[in-house]
């Protein structure tokens, strides 16, 4: 589901009409919390943290492998895929997968190599999640 937005911006050096762009995902907290899966102004795309709805009792391998998944799924219909992603920030609860999910994200990522951050939390929303990932991607084109 789309929702379309005309949006001005107030910069002075940034005078033009852009399209804001809600993109819903398949995420359970999205109705409650009241957040889009992404969200796409011009040519950047932002993907909300994502968990690994669909794997939750898999390995931190599977999980990571099912966030990209869904991310990927939010890129394409926002006109982009994994190759635009320029950042990226892991939310891990166990400390000792972070090789796990490093080795995921270097097979994805290895060549376009996007800014990472990688940090250990607390907890997640749901308690069977060992990671979250959000993601921002700049598209070759403005607007689809």
């Amino acid at each position: 589901m789309f929702r379309n937005v005309n949006l001005r911006s107030t910069s002075p050096a940034r005078s033009e009409m852009s399209v804001r762009q809600n993109i819903s995902g398949s995420s359970p907290f999205e109705p409650i919390i009241g957040f889009s899966r992404a969200v796409r102004i011009g040519n950047t795309v932002h993907v909300s943290g994502t968990g690994p709805v669909g794997a939750d009792e898999g390995s931190v391998e599977e999980q990571t492998r099912r966030v990209f998944e869904i991310i990927g799924q939010a890129l394409t219909k926002a006109g982009g895929t994994l190759r635009d992603v320029v950042r990226t920030r892991m939310y891990l609860t166990h400390p000792a997968d972070w090789e796990a999910v490093g080795r995921v994200h270097g097979e994805l990522f290895g060549e376009i190599r996007p800014a990472a951050t990688m940090v250990v939390v607390a907890a997640l929303l749901n308690p069977s999640w060992r990671i979250e990932i959000e993601a921002e991607a700049i598209l070759d084109r403005a607007e689809s």
